[in-house]
Order: structure tokens, then sequence, then C-alpha cells
């Protein structure tokens, strides 16, 4: 098999993988210089860079890197640790570089407005690939949204029936209502997506998340939506909150470890709640609320 071919498959179907290549030999090693050899999730391999205890070592450090979604170098002096001594090599080092391969970042955005077009432009530039719904024709156009990687102008419980995001997805919810935004919610929480969000209030989220939970959806699912969404930049405009929406999703993406100004006020327990707290955030997205028709 063709390993690029292999990657290239590996991306279409929404899998991860990991591809090691030799990239400095010193010495004689049982393989040659930018011989490869690709990992993938399933724990396959197609290539080799050389067998024996380093690639059973490579492996596992693959593993590790599609996890991670972080590059590393691997240094195996054959000379001086006797368990590369397979009577398969003379002796020498080598150097593997051993990087993922990830499938694409797919965006879903819920919603048409003024937040999802600047949304649809900022992420795109990120990296993202936009998939934008709308039950409006109007307002789902590729004219509106030319960073778009798809735009789909239908009924949202139709979209929701053939969309199927997988763990590399993101999912965020902009729409014009309370009542779009509910069971969009609730049909993204239970779906594989790496990253939900959802626009709106403190007031907005804590009706919308009683109302599901009542209803009968777990508790626990509502763990990882982000809301009110973006990162808290003190975002008024809708330029702004894109720019701040984008920014958590790069940080999701990245695995970012440092602490975040995050604006889901659930994230930091209930007890701040009721707190004086008001951010800025929070006020646009009254705002929002209060023009729902516009935006």
């Amino acid at each position: 098999m063709d390993i690029y071919e292999q990657i290239v498959q590996l991306r279409r179907e929404g899998r991860r993988g990991a591809v090691a290549t030799i990239v400095n030999v010193r010495g004689s090693i049982p393989s040659f210089r930018t011989a490869k050899m690709l990992v993938r999730d399933d724990g396959s391999i197609v290539g080799t860079i050389g067998g024996g205890c380093v690639e059973a070592e490579v492996w596992q450090a693959a593993r590790e890197v599609m996890e991670s979604e972080k590059p590393r170098t691997l240094t195996f002096d054959l000379n001086q640790d006797p368990k590369y001594d397979t009577g398969l090599v003379c002796g020498g080092t080598l150097e593997i570089f051993v990087e993922p391969v990830l499938p694409p970042a797919l965006l879903y955005v819920f919603g048409a407005g003024h937040v999802a077009i600047n949304l649809s432009h900022t992420a795109a530039h990120a990296g993202f690939d936009v998939i934008v719904t709308d039950d409006r024709t109007s307002f789902a156009t590729k004219e509106r949204f030319p960073s778009a990687h798809e735009v789909h102008a239908e009924d949202f419980d139709k979209a929701m029936q053939h969309l199927d995001p997988n763990e590399s997805s993101y999912i965020v919810i902009v729409t014009r209502g309370h009542r779009d935004d509910m069971r969009i919610l609730r049909w993204a929480v239970q779906t594989r997506a790496r990253y939900v969000g959802m626009i709106g209030s403190k007031r907005k989220v804590i009706e919308i998340f009683k109302t599901l939970q009542n209803e009968g959806v777990p508790a626990h699912l509502f763990d990882r939506v982000h809301a009110p969404v973006g990162l808290d930049i003190g975002a008024v405009t809708p330029e702004e909150i894109a720019v701040a929406i984008t920014a958590e999703l790069i940080a999701i993406r990245r695995q970012a470890t440092a602490a975040m100004p995050h604006m889901s006020w659930f994230k930091r327990g209930e007890k701040r709640l009721s707190g004086d707290t008001h951010r800025a955030t929070d006020a646009a997205s009254e705002v929002f609320e209060d023009n729902e028709s516009k935006f």
C-alpha cells in the first residue's frame, strides 16, 4: 500500500494516525534514511522503519502523538543500548520524527446571522472547515458565507438527521431563537463532537439546561458545553464575539493547558452564579437576544 494514499484515506474517514520518518542517520541501521511508517488509530501500520525494538518503541510513541496532537523526535543509539542488539544491526544512531495525522477540523455553525458570518470568516482563516446551516434560504447562501466549506439551507431537524459530527468536530449554536438553540443543543450534546458551544446570557443558558434536563437529557452531558460561548475578552460586537469563539476553538484544538478566561459560568460552579460578576460578553448576549430577528 502507498503510505500517502493511506494518509489521505484516513483523513477522509475522519480518523487519526501518526507518521514516523527517519530524519537522521549515523552509522549502520537496519533501514534507510527517509523510511516511513504510518500508525493508524486502530494500531495497524503501513510501511516500516526497520522492525525490532526500535519500531516497537516508535509505534508506542506514535500512539501518544496522535492523542496529544503534538509531534516528537526520538533518538536511538544502537551502539550503547543492548536491547537493540537483535543480530540485525551493525550499530549506529538514528533520529525519528513522529508527526500526527489528523482529520480536518469541521466546525458546524447553526445560524446564519451576523455572528455566524464573522465566525465563518475567522474560523476558516484559522484552519477550520466551516459548515453553516440555517432554515432561511435567504440567509444560508454561499454569497453570504464565501469562506464556508458547505452551506445548507434547510430545516434544522432535517439537517441534524444527516449530519454526523466525529471526535474532531466542533459545534457552535448561534441561531436567532431560544427554541432552535434548545433543539439543536439537545442533539449536539449526544453527538461525538469534541466541542459544543452556544451563545446566550446566563439566564437563557440556565433556562435551556433545566428544560432539557426535565425532558430526561442526562445532566453530565452538559459538562462539555461552552455557554456563553467563547473566551472572555470583553467582546461586544459580532466581529469581536467571532474572535472570542475562534480563540476558544483554537485553545480546545491545541489542548491549551494554561488557565484561560472562560465565559462558561457553570465551569466555575453554581456558587458564583449568584455573585455580582457580570461579564461584558454576557451583556452582549442579552443584546442579541433582544434583537433575535436581526441576528
